[in-house]
């Protein structure tokens, strides 16, 4: 593999492919990997004749300052396992915000309900955020297609509709969920979790599971009731949200009958850690 950090390093690593029409794969993370990150590779390197894996913590998505502080950066353990995973031309891009904002982004993305429903009502700002930067690295990467895990499946129809909004030639490939033993969706954000909240957090899962099951038992907002105060009855674990909703519009679904295909996410807070999770409902 070929680690760069500036847009002319990358330009020339991707030079070959590009004047052959090569197809450029890309996995935008934000380091500390895992598995759910590998997972995201896996599904390129077959398809992709070089793929792009870039590490870069974007400021412009969080709106808690303290939550960006306390992100966890582990470019050595990043590095080794892409190491083994990657080929020889592929590329990991290592920009710093200099790169992806040489000047202040102030666009404004029209996003629509998914600026202000479930992830956008709780994080403000966070989309805006998201479109920036995936915008800004699409444009420096030129890619064919962009994988992206469904554990953020809100944010997978954010980057799809900001491409559609700026017409970009990007495949976005959405890539299954990739869990612990335990079943807890994996996330860097575990490697912060206490010892008693990493106990208590495959809770969240099991209700998700738990709901489906009883999803012709009562109308959604009563299961969505009973399945808050189910997670809530952990005492390192608080529920922000638990939604069942239009997958395609993200507004609430009522009943198993609605029309359309269905989604429960949820969002909860393990002490300090707050984890987000979904699972299809149909």
């Amino acid at each position: 593999m070929r680690t760069v950090q500036f847009p002319d390093e990358l330009d020339e690593a991707l030079a070959p492919f590009r004047r052959t029409g090569a197809k450029i794969g890309f996995v935008p993370t934000m380091g500390a990997l895992h598995e759910g990150h590998l997972s995201l590779i896996r599904c390129s390197l077959p398809r992709d004749t070089v793929t792009v894996v870039s590490i870069f913590v974007n400021p412009t998505q969080f709106n808690d300052p303290e939550d960006l502080r306390r992100y966890p950066r582990m470019p050595g353990h990043d590095l080794a396992l892409l190491e083994n995973l990657l080929r020889g031309d592929d590329v990991v891009f290592l920009p710093d915000e200099k790169t992806i904002y040489p000047e202040p982004d102030h666009r404004h993305f029209d996003l629509g309900d998914l600026d202000t429903l479930l992830e956008g009502a709780f994080r403000p700002g966070h989309f805006q955020g998201v479109a920036q930067v995936v915008s800004r690295l699409f444009g420096l990467v030129r890619p064919a297609r962009a994988y992206f895990g469904e554990k953020d499946f809100q944010q997978l129809a954010v980057i799809r509709r900001m491409v559609h909004l700026l017409s970009l030639p990007v495949e976005i490939v959405p890539c299954p969920i990739i869990r612990e033993k335990d079943g807890l969706a994996m996330s860097s954000r575990n490697l912060r979790l206490s010892e008693e909240a990493r106990r208590q957090a495959p809770r969240i899962y099991e209700t998700l599971l738990e709901a489906y099951r009883k999803r012709k038992e009562m109308p959604f907002p009563e299961l969505e009731k009973w399945a808050i105060s189910r997670i809530d009855e952990a005492p390192a674990l608080r529920t922000e949200y638990f939604r069942i909703v239009r997958a395609d519009t993200f507004r609430p679904a009522r009943h198993w009958d609605d029309p359309g295909p269905k989604r429960a996410l949820t969002a909860v807070w393990a002490g300090d850690v707050r984890l987000i999770d979904n699972i299809p409902f149909d």
